[in-house]
């Protein structure tokens, strides 16, 4: 998080584009929290290998990976938009 503020500020980002990027960091920082949760549930549950318990963790982590990538597109497009103008 702090090396994308940096970065947003050497590249003069707007500051509309600062507070996006604080936004997709706590929705970030949410959806790991509710993927632990997730886990921790799953492995109390049933400790013993389940199918239904695989998915649920995939899919948190699927959760967690698409904020990541929503983070990428943003840090990407802002890059984009001020370097080409």
């Amino acid at each position: 998080m702090l090396a994308s503020l940096v970065f947003f500020a050497v590249i003069g980002a707007s500051v509309e584009r600062f507070l996006i990027l604080i936004g997709v960091f706590l929705i970030v920082v949410a959806l790991e929290a509710i993927n632990t949760a997730i886990e921790e549930i799953i492995d109390r549950i049933s400790p013993e290998f389940s199918a239904t318990g695989r998915h649920a963790k995939d899919l948190g982590s699927f959760a967690v990976f698409c904020g990541l990538l929503a983070w990428g597109i943003l840090m990407l497009d802002t890059t984009v938009r001020l370097i080409l103008g």
